[in-house]
């Protein structure tokens, strides 16, 4: 009934609570019901008696459960104050972003407790905000960027306890995620423009310090040599001066506002001479300039199926779709 798990960064004696908690939450162990003898509970996961104890005086502690003289240990309190904890890693914030935080934490409710964290794309912050949290929390939603080798972190963490949020990498294949398919996306999303966008002799991809997933690099380079079409990738466009003839695919919203500035300023023609495709739609971008193309996924829905997940306590992997929205920026 409840097993403890070696080598994954979790102190035993919380795994003991943890797992207490989670029949309570299940519904599996109710006000008054026996839970399992310290012996037991010593005994089939081979522990000293004074893990045990810990776990036990802690949940006594808090109210969630009782001893009884001479009968062992019952389940005071089946009412969810005693919060499930979610540790939320993000790469930063951002107006969509948020959007998928507060449909999180609505979905959500009250019983579970949200604690979030930002690694801004630095990987020595990511490693060491996943190793001083380990055992911490009940769960673990983890957005990865582009590091490399985020599994040699992960491995602090209980397998089963973790949820890949937004990018899934090769080596993150064992773990519950939802994601964006960046390079399906950028390919699909741009053959349905083909007849639109030939007018456009140069395609130019902007990679905010390669902070960008590299799925979006590949659909994009993809697209373009099978397609035969001159294209670049910019690292920013703070010195670039844009020409007639060229489209834009800026992800980023800074480097977004830049250009129009730049468009106006020499002159061009917005969806004649010059165009562009952004991502991640917002109330802005719907009214700016007449309305600027997007490619962008539901980020309240991913929030809300993330939430199910961990609510349900469902280990599988779900693709959030992406959508083209067709404005006048090309």
């Amino acid at each position: 009934m409840i097993k403890i798990k070696k080598k994954i960064g979790v102190p035993k004696y919380k795994q003991i609570i943890n797992a207490i908690e989670e029949l309570i939450v299940a519904g599996k162990l109710k006000k008054g019901d026996k839970i399992p003898s310290i012996n037991k509970i010593k005994t089939d996961n081979l522990l000293s008696r004074d893990t045990v104890l810990m776990a036990f005086n802690e949940l006594k502690n808090r109210g969630v459960i009782q001893s009884v003289v001479g009968k062992g240990y019952y389940v005071l309190s089946e009412n969810v104050h005693i919060k499930q904890r979610v540790f939320l890693l993000f790469d930063e914030l951002n107006s969509f972003k948020e959007n998928l935080y507060n449909a999180f934490i609505t979905q959500l409710g009250n019983t579970i407790e949200v604690d979030i964290y930002f690694h801004h794309f630095n990987q020595s912050v990511f490693n060491k905000l996943i190793q001083d949290k380990a055992g911490d929390y009940n769960y673990y939603v983890i957005m990865p960027a582009n590091f490399k080798n985020t599994n040699n972190t992960l491995t602090h963490l209980p397998n089963d306890k973790v949820f890949i949020l937004d990018q899934i990498h090769n080596d993150l294949n064992n773990y519950s995620a939802i994601y964006q398919n960046f390079e399906k996306a950028i390919f699909n999303h741009l053959n349905e423009l083909k007849t639109l966008v030939a007018k456009y002799n140069h395609f130019i991809l902007v990679n905010t310090d390669f902070k960008q997933p590299v799925g979006m690099i590949k659909g994009f380079t993809n697209f373009c040599e099978s397609h035969n079409i001159n294209y670049s990738i910019e690292k920013n466009l703070i010195e670039k001066s844009p020409k007639k003839g060229e489209l834009f695919i800026i992800p980023d919203d800074e480097n977004l506002l830049r250009i129009l500035k730049k468009i106006k300023t020499n002159k061009l023609i917005l969806a004649n001479n010059i165009g562009i495709i952004s991502y991640n739609d917002t109330l802005l971008k719907e009214i700016v300039e007449g309305g600027i193309t997007t490619i962008s996924t539901d980020f309240n829905d991913m929030g809300k199926r993330l939430a199910k997940m961990i609510l349900k306590n469902q280990q599988q992997q779900i693709e959030n779709p992406s959508k083209l929205i067709l404005r006048n920026s090309i």
